[in-house]
């Protein structure tokens, strides 16, 4: 390698290095005991400094510090308190703290270990020793991180092969009943945007907690008629009217579907996801009356995942053509989805079906070319 190439390497190195320096916040009253920890640590990091707890609140959230050294003793907010505020801020409550004390009684190292502070540094203390654990925080945060990071990303593989493989598991419905088209893919783009809607709903909000839950629910939505896999070709694909017995059979479909998918979950250790696909399963034919099958449950007894379903089902085998019928115009679809608020559906998600339904007709283009 030639010296030039050497050197220019080097200094790439050392401006990664720079923009790259971990980021310390300095929360302290004396400003002789600021002026000792500046001179040590700025050789290394970027040293911002508070000399108050407030302040210290203020400057954490917009600097957002590696490491933050923190005076015990302060005037109006002690260390303690400040220490209370920061990991009730989402973004702060990981950051290593190290508490500044000229306390040295078991009692206070007791308190400040519990509120989360990862070591106590006494007064007065040794520069140099302040400086070899500061690093040796750093170095394990940064093993502790990537670590996170590793974690993460292997778990969001995994969720997106769980995602592909319940998908083409619903798929086998569709191919087993060919009245159904894309009916898979468009509920699920219907239960996708009912679910985000409801997330806001204070009702909902135990149910639907997060946006991942809103991912839950859509990749679940097409698993709602995995149980016709197992409905004889005779029954599943006859053209006309079902005989009593037919139908019968036919009703069985949800209790099939919740069993497979319950026992999947059991092998996933209760993997959220397939729970609310095999709720889904079982509850997408139910009332809001009581009148639904397979458990004529009623009301909040439903699952909301198939409270959710039972108006997208409802309404995607309205507005497409089967052996058996014509497709309904879209707003005679709606009309009857809310003609069965507080009968059939729940209240609260056909109110939120209401406030999407206008975007459904030119949503389905979409699926147009596979629709029947």
């Amino acid at each position: 390698m030639s010296y030039g190439l050497l050197f220019i390497k080097k200094h790439l190195y050392y401006d990664y290095m720079e923009q790259n320096r971990a980021k310390i916040l300095v929360v302290d009253d004396t400003k002789t005991n600021i002026e000792v920890l500046e001179g040590v640590l700025s050789t290394e990091f970027d040293v911002f400094v508070a000399l108050n707890g407030k302040k210290a609140l203020f400057l954490a959230q917009k600097i957002k510090p590696d490491i933050i050294l923190l005076d015990v003793m302060m005037p109006e907010m002690d260390g303690y308190e400040t220490m209370r505020q920061l990991r009730k801020i989402d973004s702060l409550k990981d950051v290593p703290v190290f508490f500044l004390t000229a306390k040295s009684d078991s009692q206070s190292e007791q308190l400040g270990l519990d509120l989360g502070a990862v070591d106590y540094i006494a007064k007065p203390f040794t520069p140099q020793l302040v400086l070899l654990r500061v690093k040796n925080q750093l170095e394990y945060k940064r093993q502790r991180d990537h670590l996170n990071e590793m974690v993460a990303e292997r778990t969001a593989d995994l969720r997106k092969t769980m995602k592909v493989m319940l998908t083409s598991l619903g798929s086998l419905a569709e191919y087993r009943d060919p009245e159904t088209g894309e009916h898979i893919k468009r509920t699920q783009f219907i239960v996708q945007m009912l679910a985000e809607l409801l997330s806001d709903n204070p009702k909902f909000k135990n149910f639907i907690k997060s946006p991942e839950y809103i991912d839950y629910y859509a990749t679940a939505a097409p698993l709602h008629d995995i149980g016709k896999v197992g409905i004889l070709d005779e029954i599943l694909r006859k053209p006309g009217k079902l005989t009593d017995d037919e139908r019968k059979t036919m009703q069985a479909h949800p209790q099939m579907g919740y069993d497979v998918l319950l026992e999947a979950t059991k092998e996933l250790n209760d993997n959220p996801m397939v729970r609310i696909a095999a709720d889904m399963a079982l509850g997408h034919h139910e009332r809001w009356d009581g009148e639904g099958y397979p458990n004529h449950l009623k009301g909040e007894e439903i699952p909301v995942g198939a409270r959710m379903m039972a108006v997208a089902d409802v309404y995607d085998a309205l507005v497409t053509r089967r052996p058996y019928k014509e497709p309904f115009p879209h707003d005679v679809a709606v009309k009857e989805i809310y003609n069965g608020r507080g009968t059939q559906f729940d209240p609260d998600v056909v109110d939120a079906f209401m406030k999407i339904e206008a975007q459904l007709p030119s949503a389905y283009e979409q699926f147009k070319d596979k629709a029947n």
